[in-house]
């Protein structure tokens, strides 16, 4: 499974443009679908996040396909934006019983546990840094919407962190997507912005086994 999602992830960047040259601006449906169920459906953690707004940027820069770098920027901030706020609203209605073991196939323990100590380290704050961290991102607004966060202060996190996100993204892609060494080798490009997007998640489960060894030892 990993395989394969890894597979269609490094070769969005051929597919992308066959299917801007195939259906032209209805790619935008797409896009916006992507970006929505990745940050909106607590199941699909894997979705591309990061490397699918900094390809769309690239392309948006290229003068031979029809991609808008302003389109993309306020559709994807939008599917971002309504994304995380159904996924809040799913963990305050439902999300006591979609964490019981019945659902752990689909929705991960080890996951809300990284994403519960993420949002317990950064308190309100977690939805804005939490948009930069790969499967917390998706998992964040759901376990805000378990604790009850005040729904007022989570909107202003979720718009800040959407917008700063998607802009963040795109803009790299479109200011650096095609300079010539990157377009050489942009599935090198995409392993990277895989690997580094994951670097706080992989150094936040080390800090917090870390501390589970020195509680372990004190005792």
């Amino acid at each position: 499974m990993t395989t394969i999602i890894l597979t269609s992830i490094l070769s969005i960047d051929h597919l992308l443009p066959l299917m801007i040259a195939k259906y032209g601006a209805l790619v935008y449906i797409g896009l916006f679908a992507v970006i929505f169920i990745e940050t909106g459906l607590v199941v699909f953690p894997f979705l591309p996040g990061d490397s699918l707004l900094f390809l769309c940027g690239s392309i948006a820069a290229m003068a031979t396909h029809t991609l808008n770098p302003i389109w993309l920027i306020v559709l994807l901030s939008i599917a971002a934006i309504v994304g995380d706020t159904i996924n809040f609203e799913i963990g305050a209605r439902f999300g006591h019983y979609l964490s019981s073991p019945r659902w752990q196939k689909w929705i991960k323990p080890k996951y809300m546990a990284e994403a519960q100590a993420f949002f317990d380290r950064h308190g309100s704050s977690a939805i804005f840094l939490g948009r930069f961290v790969p499967i917390i991102r998706t998992f964040i607004p759901f376990t805000a919407g378990i604790s009850k966060m005040h729904y007022r202060k989570f909107i202003i996190f979720n718009v800040l962190g959407a917008v700063a996100w998607v802009n963040l993204a795109v803009l790299a892609g479109y200011f650096f997507g095609n300079i010539a060494i990157v377009k050489a080798h942009f599935e090198l490009i995409m392993i990277a912005i895989i690997v580094i997007s994951l670097i706080p998640a992989i150094l936040m489960t080390l800090s917090r086994k870390r501390k589970d060894v020195r509680i372990d030892a004190e005792k």
